[in-house]
Protein backbone atom coordinates (compact mmCIF):
# COMPACT_ATOMS: atom_id res chain seq x y z
CA UNK A 1 0.00 0.00 0.00
CA UNK A 2 1.10 3.74 -0.50
CA UNK A 3 0.18 6.19 2.23
CA UNK A 4 0.74 9.62 1.63
CA UNK A 5 0.23 11.92 5.01
CA UNK A 6 -0.33 15.32 4.53
CA UNK A 7 0.19 17.54 7.38
CA UNK A 8 -1.27 21.36 8.13
CA UNK A 9 1.29 22.75 10.83
CA UNK A 10 -0.74 25.79 11.97
CA UNK A 11 -3.65 23.90 13.29
CA UNK A 12 -1.01 20.73 13.73
CA UNK A 13 -3.34 18.23 11.62
CA UNK A 14 -2.63 15.56 9.36
CA UNK A 15 -4.28 13.75 7.09
CA UNK A 16 -4.43 10.68 4.47
CA UNK A 17 -4.14 9.36 1.05
CA UNK A 18 -3.98 5.40 1.09
CA UNK A 19 -3.59 4.39 -2.75
CA UNK A 20 -3.68 0.22 -4.39
CA UNK A 21 -4.58 -0.78 -7.52
CA UNK A 22 -4.81 2.79 -8.90
CA UNK A 23 -7.94 2.84 -6.28
CA UNK A 24 -7.65 5.73 -2.98
CA UNK A 25 -9.31 6.41 -0.19
CA UNK A 26 -8.54 9.70 1.62
CA UNK A 27 -9.00 9.73 5.74
CA UNK A 28 -9.70 12.95 7.66
CA UNK A 29 -9.36 15.65 4.93
CA UNK A 30 -8.74 19.22 5.34
CA UNK A 31 -11.45 21.69 3.81
CA UNK A 32 -9.93 22.13 0.59
CA UNK A 33 -9.46 18.73 -0.97
CA UNK A 34 -7.45 20.01 -3.96
CA UNK A 35 -4.24 18.51 -2.62
CA UNK A 36 -6.11 15.20 -2.52
CA UNK A 37 -7.32 15.57 -6.25
CA UNK A 38 -3.55 16.35 -7.19
CA UNK A 39 -2.01 13.45 -5.15
CA UNK A 40 -4.34 11.02 -7.09
CA UNK A 41 -4.05 12.59 -10.12
CA UNK A 42 -0.17 12.35 -9.63
CA UNK A 43 -0.39 8.66 -9.15
CA UNK A 44 -3.42 7.81 -11.97
CA UNK A 45 -5.73 6.84 -8.95
CA UNK A 46 -9.38 6.82 -8.42
CA UNK A 47 -10.99 8.17 -5.05
CA UNK A 48 -13.45 6.30 -4.20
CA UNK A 49 -13.64 6.15 -0.09
CA UNK A 50 -13.45 8.83 2.27
CA UNK A 51 -13.36 8.52 5.99
CA UNK A 52 -13.98 10.50 8.83
CA UNK A 53 -12.82 9.05 11.92
CA UNK A 54 -14.94 11.03 13.57
CA UNK A 55 -16.38 14.44 13.42
CA UNK A 56 -13.60 16.99 14.44
CA UNK A 57 -13.50 20.16 16.29
CA UNK A 58 -10.53 22.16 15.26
CA UNK A 59 -11.35 22.14 11.79
CA UNK A 60 -13.99 21.40 9.26
CA UNK A 61 -13.46 18.80 7.01
CA UNK A 62 -14.28 17.99 2.88
CA UNK A 63 -15.78 14.97 3.18
CA UNK A 64 -18.47 16.28 1.63
CA UNK A 65 -17.10 18.39 -0.75
CA UNK A 66 -14.57 15.33 -1.92
CA UNK A 67 -18.23 13.05 -2.34
CA UNK A 68 -19.83 15.59 -4.48
CA UNK A 69 -17.09 15.84 -7.03
CA UNK A 70 -15.74 12.57 -7.42
CA UNK A 71 -18.63 10.55 -6.02
CA UNK A 72 -16.04 8.64 -3.54
CA UNK A 73 -18.25 7.20 -0.62
CA UNK A 74 -18.25 8.80 2.87
CA UNK A 75 -17.48 6.26 5.79
CA UNK A 76 -18.40 7.00 9.52
CA UNK A 77 -19.33 5.57 12.21
CA UNK A 78 -23.07 5.22 12.29
CA UNK A 79 -22.99 6.94 15.55
CA UNK A 80 -22.33 10.37 14.37
CA UNK A 81 -25.84 10.86 13.18
CA UNK A 82 -24.49 12.56 10.17
CA UNK A 83 -26.45 14.63 8.17
CA UNK A 84 -24.85 13.66 4.93
CA UNK A 85 -24.73 10.68 2.26
CA UNK A 86 -22.70 7.98 4.36
CA UNK A 87 -22.19 4.26 4.72
CA UNK A 88 -21.61 3.27 8.36
CA UNK A 89 -18.32 2.02 9.37
CA UNK A 90 -18.01 0.84 12.69
CA UNK A 91 -16.84 -2.48 14.69
CA UNK A 92 -16.54 -5.06 12.62
CA UNK A 93 -16.95 -3.64 9.33
CA UNK A 94 -14.56 -3.94 6.26
CA UNK A 95 -13.83 -1.66 3.26
CA UNK A 96 -11.15 -2.87 0.15
CA UNK A 97 -8.86 -0.47 -1.49
CA UNK A 98 -7.33 -2.18 -3.94
CA UNK A 99 -5.17 -4.96 -2.34
CA UNK A 100 -5.43 -3.21 1.03
CA UNK A 101 -8.19 -4.09 3.48
CA UNK A 102 -9.34 -1.08 5.81
CA UNK A 103 -11.57 -2.38 8.96
CA UNK A 104 -12.98 -0.04 11.60
CA UNK A 105 -12.75 -0.05 15.48
CA UNK A 106 -14.72 1.86 17.35
CA UNK A 107 -12.69 3.58 19.43
CA UNK A 108 -14.25 6.06 21.80
CA UNK A 109 -12.89 8.10 24.47
CA UNK A 110 -12.12 11.65 22.60
CA UNK A 111 -15.83 11.47 21.13
CA UNK A 112 -18.50 8.75 21.80
CA UNK A 113 -18.48 8.03 18.15
CA UNK A 114 -14.73 7.56 17.18
CA UNK A 115 -13.50 4.91 15.37
CA UNK A 116 -9.73 3.54 14.68
CA UNK A 117 -9.33 2.54 11.01
CA UNK A 118 -7.07 -0.84 10.30
CA UNK A 119 -5.07 -1.30 7.13
CA UNK A 120 -3.76 -5.06 6.57
CA UNK A 121 -1.88 -5.74 3.54
CA UNK A 122 0.21 -9.22 3.77
CA UNK A 123 2.24 -8.81 6.81
CA UNK A 124 1.45 -5.00 7.21
CA UNK A 125 -0.95 -3.58 9.50
CA UNK A 126 -1.37 0.51 9.59
CA UNK A 127 -3.53 2.45 11.96
CA UNK A 128 -5.21 5.80 12.01
CA UNK A 129 -5.99 6.48 14.61
CA UNK A 130 -7.68 9.56 14.30
CA UNK A 131 -7.93 11.62 17.78
CA UNK A 132 -7.83 8.39 19.81
CA UNK A 133 -4.47 7.28 19.97
CA UNK A 134 -1.75 10.31 19.47
CA UNK A 135 1.95 10.14 19.70
CA UNK A 136 2.85 10.18 23.22
CA UNK A 137 -0.90 10.61 24.94
CA UNK A 138 -4.36 10.34 24.04
CA UNK A 139 -7.36 12.96 22.86
CA UNK A 140 -8.99 15.01 25.23
CA UNK A 141 -12.42 13.70 26.37
CA UNK A 142 -13.98 16.95 27.23
CA UNK A 143 -14.91 18.73 23.69
CA UNK A 144 -18.29 17.08 23.33
CA UNK A 145 -20.28 18.18 26.14
CA UNK A 146 -22.06 20.73 23.97
CA UNK A 147 -21.83 19.56 20.43
CA UNK A 148 -22.33 16.88 18.01
CA UNK A 149 -25.28 13.96 17.97
CA UNK A 150 -24.05 12.16 20.93
CA UNK A 151 -23.29 14.78 23.59
CA UNK A 152 -20.55 12.94 26.94
CA UNK A 153 -19.72 14.34 30.13
CA UNK A 154 -15.90 14.71 30.20
CA UNK A 155 -15.91 11.82 32.97
CA UNK A 156 -18.37 9.66 31.56
CA UNK A 157 -15.34 9.83 28.43
CA UNK A 158 -12.74 9.51 30.13
CA UNK A 159 -13.74 6.37 31.20
CA UNK A 160 -14.60 5.23 27.66
CA UNK A 161 -10.92 6.21 26.67
CA UNK A 162 -9.67 4.01 29.94
CA UNK A 163 -11.30 0.77 28.43
CA UNK A 164 -10.99 1.82 24.64
CA UNK A 165 -6.90 1.97 25.85
CA UNK A 166 -6.99 -1.25 27.74
CA UNK A 167 -9.14 -3.47 25.25
CA UNK A 168 -9.41 -2.10 21.78
CA UNK A 169 -5.87 -2.41 20.76
CA UNK A 170 -4.94 -6.35 22.16
CA UNK A 171 -4.08 -8.48 19.48
CA UNK A 172 -3.04 -5.82 16.92
CA UNK A 173 0.62 -6.31 16.13
CA UNK A 174 4.10 -4.01 17.90
CA UNK A 175 5.33 -3.27 14.34
CA UNK A 176 1.50 -2.15 13.22
CA UNK A 177 2.52 1.82 12.73
CA UNK A 178 0.57 4.18 14.17
CA UNK A 179 -0.70 7.31 12.22
CA UNK A 180 -2.73 10.12 13.91
CA UNK A 181 -4.56 13.11 13.02
CA UNK A 182 -3.03 15.64 15.10
CA UNK A 183 0.79 15.99 16.13
CA UNK A 184 2.34 18.25 18.85
CA UNK A 185 0.83 21.99 18.63
CA UNK A 186 -2.55 20.72 18.55
CA UNK A 187 -5.17 21.64 21.28
CA UNK A 188 -7.37 17.69 20.56
CA UNK A 189 -4.59 16.72 23.53
CA UNK A 190 -1.84 18.41 25.78
CA UNK A 191 1.22 16.37 25.53
CA UNK A 192 1.86 15.08 22.16
CA UNK A 193 5.10 14.15 20.95
CA UNK A 194 6.50 15.87 17.80
CA UNK A 195 6.70 12.89 15.86
CA UNK A 196 4.35 12.41 13.23
CA UNK A 197 4.11 8.57 13.39
CA UNK A 198 5.18 5.40 15.53
CA UNK A 199 5.00 2.31 16.19
CA UNK A 200 1.99 0.11 18.45
CA UNK A 201 4.93 -1.36 20.15
CA UNK A 202 6.52 2.02 21.35
CA UNK A 203 2.98 3.69 22.35
CA UNK A 204 2.83 0.26 24.25
CA UNK A 205 6.12 1.19 25.95
CA UNK A 206 6.53 5.31 26.29
CA UNK A 207 2.68 6.14 26.29
CA UNK A 208 1.34 7.15 29.55
CA UNK A 209 -1.41 5.94 28.98
CA UNK A 210 -0.80 1.86 28.65
CA UNK A 211 0.92 2.35 31.67
CA UNK A 212 -0.29 -0.17 34.33
CA UNK A 213 -2.67 2.10 36.49
CA UNK A 214 -6.13 1.89 37.88
CA UNK A 215 -9.21 3.16 35.93
CA UNK A 216 -9.70 6.21 38.56
CA UNK A 217 -5.96 6.69 38.34
CA UNK A 218 -6.10 6.79 34.58
CA UNK A 219 -9.03 9.42 34.38
CA UNK A 220 -7.81 11.84 37.09
CA UNK A 221 -4.42 12.11 34.90
CA UNK A 222 -6.36 12.88 31.24
CA UNK A 223 -8.77 15.32 32.76
CA UNK A 224 -6.03 17.01 34.71
CA UNK A 225 -4.80 20.50 32.79
CA UNK A 226 -6.34 20.15 29.37
CA UNK A 227 -5.94 23.31 27.42
CA UNK A 228 -8.73 25.61 27.34
CA UNK A 229 -11.32 25.08 24.46
CA UNK A 230 -11.95 27.89 22.21
CA UNK A 231 -15.08 29.14 21.21
CA UNK A 232 -15.26 27.81 17.12
CA UNK A 233 -14.96 24.03 18.81
CA UNK A 234 -18.60 23.19 18.84
CA UNK A 235 -19.43 25.08 15.80
CA UNK A 236 -16.98 22.95 13.84
CA UNK A 237 -18.12 19.65 15.12
CA UNK A 238 -21.61 20.57 14.28
CA UNK A 239 -20.91 22.04 10.66
CA UNK A 240 -18.53 18.51 10.07
CA UNK A 241 -21.47 16.31 11.29
CA UNK A 242 -23.78 18.42 8.83
CA UNK A 243 -21.47 18.23 5.85
CA UNK A 244 -19.44 21.87 4.80
CA UNK A 245 -20.45 23.88 1.86
CA UNK A 246 -17.76 23.81 -0.76
CA UNK A 247 -14.61 25.55 -0.29
CA UNK A 248 -14.24 27.92 -2.80
CA UNK A 249 -17.74 28.99 -3.96
CA UNK A 250 -18.45 29.92 -0.30
CA UNK A 251 -15.08 31.78 -0.31
CA UNK A 252 -16.09 33.79 -3.66
CA UNK A 253 -19.22 35.29 -1.98
CA UNK A 254 -17.31 37.35 0.41
CA UNK A 255 -16.95 41.04 -1.06
CA UNK A 256 -13.56 42.54 -1.63
CA UNK A 257 -12.73 46.44 -1.65
CA UNK A 258 -9.41 48.16 -1.63
CA UNK A 259 -8.34 51.42 0.07
CA UNK A 260 -11.77 51.17 1.97
CA UNK A 261 -12.78 51.21 5.92
CA UNK A 262 -14.95 49.36 8.33
CA UNK A 263 -17.01 49.50 11.63
CA UNK A 264 -17.62 46.94 13.75
CA UNK A 265 -15.70 43.81 14.21
CA UNK A 266 -12.31 43.85 12.40
CA UNK A 267 -9.27 41.29 12.24
CA UNK A 268 -6.40 42.61 10.77
CA UNK A 269 -4.08 40.06 9.57
CA UNK A 270 -1.07 42.29 9.22
CA UNK A 271 2.32 41.48 10.36
CA UNK A 272 2.53 43.63 14.48
CA UNK A 273 4.83 46.25 13.31
CA UNK A 274 2.71 47.67 10.33
CA UNK A 275 -0.36 47.31 12.32
CA UNK A 276 1.14 49.68 15.03
CA UNK A 277 2.55 52.13 12.61
CA UNK A 278 -1.62 52.89 11.38
CA UNK A 279 -4.88 50.57 11.53
CA UNK A 280 -8.37 51.41 11.73
CA UNK A 281 -9.13 51.80 15.30
CA UNK A 282 -10.81 48.87 17.43
CA UNK A 283 -9.33 46.66 15.11
CA UNK A 284 -7.84 42.97 16.80
CA UNK A 285 -4.51 42.33 15.52
CA UNK A 286 -4.19 38.18 14.94
CA UNK A 287 -1.80 37.95 12.61
CA UNK A 288 -1.53 35.40 9.43
CA UNK A 289 2.04 36.52 8.08
CA UNK A 290 3.96 33.35 8.65
CA UNK A 291 2.73 29.84 7.12
CA UNK A 292 3.09 28.70 10.52
CA UNK A 293 1.17 30.61 12.84
CA UNK A 294 -1.81 29.76 14.55
CA UNK A 295 -4.22 32.02 13.17
CA UNK A 296 -7.19 29.66 12.67
CA UNK A 297 -6.92 28.79 16.85
CA UNK A 298 -6.86 32.38 17.94
CA UNK A 299 -9.38 33.50 15.35
CA UNK A 300 -11.49 31.24 16.37
CA UNK A 301 -10.18 31.13 20.02
CA UNK A 302 -11.26 35.14 19.96
CA UNK A 303 -14.37 35.69 17.99
CA UNK A 304 -17.17 33.66 18.93
CA UNK A 305 -19.29 31.70 16.11
CA UNK A 306 -21.53 33.55 14.28
CA UNK A 307 -20.34 36.84 14.54
CA UNK A 308 -19.55 38.80 11.83
CA UNK A 309 -16.39 40.68 11.43
CA UNK A 310 -13.84 42.42 8.54
CA UNK A 311 -10.69 40.98 7.81
CA UNK A 312 -8.13 43.62 6.58
CA UNK A 313 -5.04 41.72 4.84
CA UNK A 314 -1.81 43.42 3.08
CA UNK A 315 -2.68 43.22 -0.32
CA UNK A 316 -4.41 42.19 -3.03
CA UNK A 317 -2.45 39.20 -3.80
CA UNK A 318 -2.42 37.32 -0.76
CA UNK A 319 -6.41 37.83 -0.61
CA UNK A 320 -7.15 33.87 -1.73
CA UNK A 321 -4.84 32.91 0.97
CA UNK A 322 -6.23 34.35 3.95
CA UNK A 323 -9.87 33.51 3.05
CA UNK A 324 -8.74 30.07 3.26
CA UNK A 325 -7.27 30.07 6.35
CA UNK A 326 -10.60 32.17 7.85
CA UNK A 327 -12.42 28.77 5.76
CA UNK A 328 -10.69 26.14 7.43
CA UNK A 329 -12.60 26.52 10.79
CA UNK A 330 -15.57 27.79 8.95
CA UNK A 331 -15.46 30.82 9.33
CA UNK A 332 -16.33 32.40 6.25
CA UNK A 333 -19.56 31.93 6.69
CA UNK A 334 -19.70 34.73 8.88
CA UNK A 335 -17.03 37.16 7.13
CA UNK A 336 -18.37 40.52 5.64
CA UNK A 337 -15.85 41.14 3.57
CA UNK A 338 -12.22 41.48 3.03
CA UNK A 339 -10.17 44.82 2.75
CA UNK A 340 -6.64 46.75 2.30
CA UNK A 341 -6.82 50.08 4.21
CA UNK A 342 -6.25 52.93 2.56
CA UNK A 343 -3.78 55.71 4.86
CA UNK A 344 -6.84 58.07 5.84
CA UNK A 345 -8.69 57.38 9.70
CA UNK A 346 -5.66 55.66 10.59
CA UNK A 347 -4.76 55.33 14.54
CA UNK A 348 -0.90 53.89 15.59
CA UNK A 349 0.11 52.03 18.68
CA UNK A 350 2.39 54.13 21.52
CA UNK A 351 5.89 52.32 21.51
CA UNK A 352 7.15 51.07 25.31
CA UNK A 353 9.56 52.63 26.66
CA UNK A 354 11.42 49.56 27.24
CA UNK A 355 13.91 51.17 30.10
CA UNK A 356 11.29 52.95 32.07
CA UNK A 357 9.46 49.59 32.67
CA UNK A 358 12.58 47.76 33.58
CA UNK A 359 13.34 50.48 36.11
CA UNK A 360 9.71 51.38 37.29
CA UNK A 361 7.56 48.40 37.06
CA UNK A 362 5.65 48.74 39.52
CA UNK A 363 3.94 51.81 37.41
CA UNK A 364 2.86 49.80 35.04
CA UNK A 365 -0.51 47.27 35.22
CA UNK A 366 0.78 43.79 33.56
CA UNK A 367 -1.44 41.56 32.29
CA UNK A 368 -0.19 37.83 31.46
CA UNK A 369 -2.23 36.93 28.76
CA UNK A 370 -0.60 33.19 28.17
CA UNK A 371 -2.89 30.00 28.75
CA UNK A 372 -3.70 28.99 32.52
CA UNK A 373 -1.81 25.80 32.09
CA UNK A 374 1.66 28.01 31.36
CA UNK A 375 1.41 30.39 33.96
CA UNK A 376 1.12 27.68 36.62
CA UNK A 377 4.03 26.42 35.46
CA UNK A 378 5.60 30.08 36.67
CA UNK A 379 5.56 33.41 36.07
CA UNK A 380 7.33 36.41 34.42
CA UNK A 381 6.17 39.03 36.88
CA UNK A 382 5.18 38.25 40.36
CA UNK A 383 2.67 41.38 40.13
CA UNK A 384 1.36 40.67 36.99
CA UNK A 385 -2.73 39.90 36.19
CA UNK A 386 -3.61 36.37 34.74
CA UNK A 387 -6.11 36.92 31.90
CA UNK A 388 -5.67 34.51 29.20
CA UNK A 389 -6.26 35.38 25.56
CA UNK A 390 -9.44 33.79 24.68
CA UNK A 391 -10.78 34.89 27.69
CA UNK A 392 -9.88 38.80 27.38
CA UNK A 393 -12.55 40.17 25.40
CA UNK A 394 -15.05 38.97 28.73
CA UNK A 395 -12.57 40.07 31.34
CA UNK A 396 -10.73 42.94 30.31
CA UNK A 397 -13.35 45.18 32.76
CA UNK A 398 -11.65 43.41 35.40
CA UNK A 399 -8.44 45.26 34.88
CA UNK A 400 -7.35 48.12 36.68
CA UNK A 401 -7.16 51.10 34.72
CA UNK A 402 -5.20 53.61 37.08
CA UNK A 403 -2.31 52.97 35.33
CA UNK A 404 -0.65 52.42 31.90
CA UNK A 405 -1.16 48.70 30.77
CA UNK A 406 1.91 46.55 29.57
CA UNK A 407 0.44 42.95 27.94
CA UNK A 408 2.53 40.17 27.74
CA UNK A 409 2.66 36.37 26.81
CA UNK A 410 5.65 33.46 25.70
CA UNK A 411 6.80 34.89 22.65
CA UNK A 412 5.22 37.94 21.07
CA UNK A 413 2.43 36.68 18.95
CA UNK A 414 -0.36 36.53 21.36
CA UNK A 415 0.38 39.73 22.94
CA UNK A 416 0.24 41.79 19.85
CA UNK A 417 -3.55 40.59 19.69
CA UNK A 418 -3.95 40.89 23.84
CA UNK A 419 -2.94 44.70 23.83
CA UNK A 420 -5.31 45.46 20.69
CA UNK A 421 -8.34 43.83 22.06
CA UNK A 422 -7.53 46.25 25.52
CA UNK A 423 -6.76 48.95 23.61
CA UNK A 424 -10.45 48.86 21.92
CA UNK A 425 -12.10 47.96 25.55
CA UNK A 426 -10.29 49.88 27.89
CA UNK A 427 -11.34 53.69 27.57
CA UNK A 428 -8.75 56.58 28.68
CA UNK A 429 -5.74 54.12 29.16
CA UNK A 430 -2.51 53.41 27.44
CA UNK A 431 -1.76 50.25 26.40
CA UNK A 432 1.54 48.53 25.53
CA UNK A 433 2.54 45.59 24.04
CA UNK A 434 5.91 44.01 24.94
CA UNK A 435 5.83 41.60 22.18
CA UNK A 436 8.91 40.11 21.67
CA UNK A 437 11.05 41.92 24.35
CA UNK A 438 9.68 39.54 26.82
CA UNK A 439 12.66 37.66 26.32
CA UNK A 440 14.79 39.66 28.51
CA UNK A 441 12.74 38.79 31.12
CA UNK A 442 12.76 34.95 30.86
Amino acid sequence: MDIKQFEYKPLAHYSYAIISEGKMAVIDPERDPKQYYDFAKANNAKIVAVIETHPHADFVSSHLQIHKETGATIYNSEKTGADYPHTAFDEGGTLKIGNVVLTAINTPGHSPDSITVVATQNDKTVLFTGDTLFIGDVGRPDLREKAGNMQAKREELAEMMYDTIQNKFNGLPDDAIVYPAHGAGSLCGKSMSDDNSSTLGNERMGNWAFKEQSKEEFIEKLLDSQPFIPSYFGYDVDTNKDGAENVQPSIDRIPFKENATAKGLIVDVRDEEIFKKGHLEGSFNIQAVSDNAKFETWLGAIVEPEEEFTLVIDSKENKEKHLHRVAKIGYEKQLKQVITLSDKNLVSTQALDLKDFKNNPDNYTIIDIRNKSEIEEGKYFDSALAHPLNELRDTSEDIPTDNPIVVHCAGGYRSAAGSSILQKKLNDVTVYDLSDDIKEFK
